[in-house]
């Protein structure tokens, strides 16, 4: 997550109000546009972090958790907010290396 915008700056915003769009609709639009090498790198940056959290459970034998909670947070607020955060730190990244 970006350390540039504080979360309460975000809320200011609405999880529908990103410049008129949804963060992942402005992230998919984005990324059709700019330079496809920063979009696959900062995707694979993405992953990576992914795969690193991932591991860091199996490693405490939480995997299983990890599995309830994902089923269990299908209607989540808070989760929901994460992930437009994270789409909103994504389209950041790619646009300000493609100016």
């Amino acid at each position: 997550m970006s350390k540039d915008i504080e979360d309460d700056e975000y809320e200011e915003y609405g999880l529908d109000d990103f410049f008129g769009r949804t963060p992942q609709s402005s992230y998919f639009e984005i990324a059709r546009t700019a330079n496809q090498n920063i979009v696959e790198n900062e995707i694979e940056k993405v992953f990576r972090r992914l795969a690193v959290a991932e591991r860091m459970l199996e490693e405490r034998g939480l995997e299983d958790e990890l599995e309830k909670e994902i089923s269990r947070t299908v209607v989540d607020q808070d989760i929901d907010e994460r992930t437009a955060t994270l789409f909103i730190d994504l389209t950041g990244a790619i646009v300000t290396q493609c100016e």
